[in-house]
């Protein structure tokens, strides 16, 4: 276990998901700092609303002006989810998934968004929208950088319906910030994103939380075709004598004292 995991880590992300690498050359041995250079940005919007004419007007504001101004700025990829209520949480969310290449270009993309009079005129309705009506009642703003062991989103690969697909966003909240990386190491050095490889959870991304409301905390969204496969992989992933080994470990106990669950279902006009 442990010499995959290194050999994985010393090639390119490409070859690290096929079952067979090739012998490292040149031109795919990956220096930690490549590595780190290639670690992605990411944002979580979160709209949460208290009408269906806001979520209306969000949705036409998203797919109709937003996703193609954005794309304009060489921002591909781009998630949008809807919540799936429950019983302790009724209001109604839309999660907005964005990757940057750098925090300039997160930093920027608002100010260059209103110089696109294209955007400001298929997104008038959202812009300009009276204080009196808003189109929503907030917005979170997480921000976060890829974990090291996958510097890169991806894209899952899902056949079912998406009304039926189970996107599984979850947030661990560690005590301290030295039991916080001590989870990211878990993750990155233990195998746990290996083994959720392994076991074909097809994972969007990890993230460790840059600015958000319950640092210190990672993030990391993993993707099923629906429910029973969600809950078919997780048996897996609880009955694997790598996780059991992992969770044993001494070095690895008390890193997480809290953990959020938001099951998620992709729009018709989401990338993923």
């Amino acid at each position: 276990m442990k010499f995959i995991k290194l050999l994985m880590l010393s090639i390119t992300v490409a070859l690290a998901s096929c079952e067979n690498p090739k012998s490292e050359t040149k031109d795919t041995v990956e220096t930690p700092e490549t590595v780190q250079d290639e670690r992605e940005f990411y944002q979580i919007k979160i709209y949460s609303f208290s009408s269906e004419d806001q979520i209306v007007t969000v949705d036409n504001y998203l797919k109709n002006a937003f996703i193609p101004a954005v794309k304009k700025q060489g921002i591909d990829k781009v998630g949008v989810f809807k919540f799936r209520t429950n019983e302790t949480d009724t209001v109604q969310k839309t999660y907005v998934l964005l990757p940057f290449k750098s925090l300039e270009q997160f930093k920027t993309l608002d100010t260059k968004l209103l110089e696109d009079g294209e955007y400001t005129s298929a997104g008038s309705d959202y812009i300009n929208a009276n204080y009196d009506n808003p189109p929503y009642d907030h917005i979170e703003s997480i921000v976060l950088q890829a974990f090291t062991d996958m510097p890169i989103m991806q894209v899952p690969n899902l056949n079912g319906p998406r009304e039926d697909r189970i996107y599984e966003l979850r947030s661990y909240e560690s005590p301290t910030e030295k039991y916080y990386r001590n989870k990211v190491d878990m993750f990155n050095a233990g195998g746990e994103i290996l083994l959720f490889d392994q076991l074909d959870f097809n994972a969007v991304f990890y993230g460790e939380v840059l600015s958000g409301p319950k640092m210190p905390n990672l993030m990391y969204m993993t993707t099923h075709d629906n429910m029973a496969s969600r809950e078919k992989n997780w048996e897996a992933f609880v009955d694997s004598p790598e996780w059991k080994e992992l969770i044993a470990m001494p070095k690895y106990e008390n890193n997480v004292n809290h953990a959020d669950i938001w099951f998620l279902y992709p729009t018709e006009y989401s990338d993923y």
